[in-house]
Parts: structure tokens; C-alpha cells; sequence
């Protein structure tokens, strides 16, 4: 089954399926819920709730074949290293401030730290116009596009940080604004 969306549950794992089924999107099998199951099972969590979450990420179920491969991949200490140095930078930002790391900005901090360029306003304005973001989103997209251009050891949030920012807060809208 796919997981889509990353909440709270009482079992302590973080997701959620698409619909009761479980299958919804999920192109190796057919979803049995009709879109009115869909649109009631999704009601279950609010817009509110989902603005609190700063990733939506569709995690698709993996093919036997992709399980199997010997695909040279990047090393978990490289992984590390890097996420070890972008902290270290989001803490010698925010430290003065008393914060550590980006998901603690306040707005003053936020607005200090995460100023876009003409091109990436634009393409805030326009995920917010489409999407529908809440002001809420919005403070949350600028957090992970600084997060992501710490990560890639930028001192500026690029219009590439923004755009897969973006892309993080696109599943709410496409189930609950959209529809199914």
C-alpha cells in the first residue's frame, strides 16, 4: 500500500494511506473505493492539521525487481556528513536568536533568513494563487527551501529550492481542493 501523507497515529508510525483501500494512485493495483469513500475518508483530517505538516511525500509501493538491483547509491556517511553540516550552519545562523535549526524560525527570523529573489517570489505567488497555500504554508515552504539550500551548502534560497519545496505541499491540495 502506499503511504501519503506524514501524521501522527497512535501506533507511532507516520502515514497515512490514500483511501480506506489503500490504493488509490497506486498504478500496480486497482482501487476498490468509490470517490465519495475517498473524499470521506481524507475529511478525517483537516486542512488546519495537514498546514502543521511540513512534507507531503507519495511514497509508492517498490517493484520486486528495483528491491533486488545492486544500484550503486549514495553512502549513508556522505548522507550524514551532509545533513551533520547544514545543522551546523542553521545553528551558527540561529544562535543568536536561540533558536537551532530552521524549523524553530519565528517569523522575524524567517522573514531575516529566507528572502527570495524576483524569480522565486514568483514562483511563490503562483503556488499560493493555484494551489490554494495557506499563509501558514507559505512560512512552512520558505523553512524547507532553507533547509534544502543548507543541505546543498547555498547561502541563498534558489529558485531549485523553492520549486521541490513546493512540491512538498502539493498533496494536500490535489486530494482535499481538487478532488480525487
Amino acid at each position: 500500500m502506499a503511504e501519503v501523507f506524514d501524521i501522527f497515529s497512535p501506533n507511532g508510525k507516520r502515514a497515512m494511506n490514500p483511501c480506506q483501500c489503500g490504493f488509490h494512485g497506486d498504478a500496480l493495483h486497482v482501487c476498490t473505493c468509490t470517490p465519495a469513500m475517498i473524499q470521506r475518508y481524507l475529511a478525517r483530517i483537516s486542512g488546519p492539521l495537514l498546514d502543521r505538516i511540513d512534507l507531503h511525500i507519495q511514497v509508492p509501493a517498490v517493484k520486486y525487481k528495483e528491491l533486488c538491483e545492486d544500484e550503486k547509491s549514495e553512502d549513508s556517511s556522505v548522507i550524514l556528513a551532509r545533513i551533520m553540516e547544514a545543522r551546523r550552519r542553521q545553528s551558527a545562523r540561529l544562535a543568536p536568536f536561540g533558536q537551532f535549526c530552521n524549523t524553530q524560525m519565528t517569523p522575524r527570523t524567517l522573514r531575516r533568513f529566507c528572502r527570495l529573489d524576483a524569480e522565486c517570489e514568483k514562483q511563490m505567488e503562483s503556488a499560493i494563487t493555484k494551489l490554494g497555500l495557506s499563509a501558514r504554508a507559505y512560512d512552512r515552504i520558505l523553512r524547507v527551501s532553507r533547509t534544502i539550500a543548507d543541505l546543498e551548502g547555498s547561502e541563498k534560497i534558489l529558485a531549485g529550492h523553492v520549486s521541490e519545496a513546493i512540491q512538498y505541499r502539493t498533496l494536500d491540495r490535489t486530494y482535499w481542493l481538487q478532488g480525487i
